[in-house]
């Protein structure tokens, strides 16, 4: 979740957006790609403020329960009993 400092940046980043969008329809007019730009804004300005609004969603710690211990130690012999080694073929016993 972004803190309020960055929020802020954000909003003064938009507007310098918007005074630059603006010096744009000066140049070119109200030509699409300009109304374009100028709605994308208005968009960012939404999500800005309803990301403002928003609740912080707590970050999810790795719990212990998470965490599985692999041993080191060898794994019982019995458990690889009749099967395949794969690529070179069954044991013949």
């Amino acid at each position: 979740m972004p803190s309020t400092q960055d929020l802020a940046e954000l909003r003064r980043t938009l507007n310098q957006l918007r005074s630059g969008v603006g010096a744009l329809r000066t140049r070119y007019g109200d030509v699409p790609g300009v109304r374009r730009l100028s709605n994308d804004l208005d968009r960012f300005d939404i999500d800005l403020a309803d990301l403002s609004a928003a609740m912080p969603v707590p970050r999810r710690s790795v719990e212990a329960e998470d965490v599985v211990l692999v041993p080191d130690t060898p794994y019982d012999p019995e458990l690889w009993r009749d099967a395949d080694d794969e690529g070179i073929g069954g044991r013949r016993q």
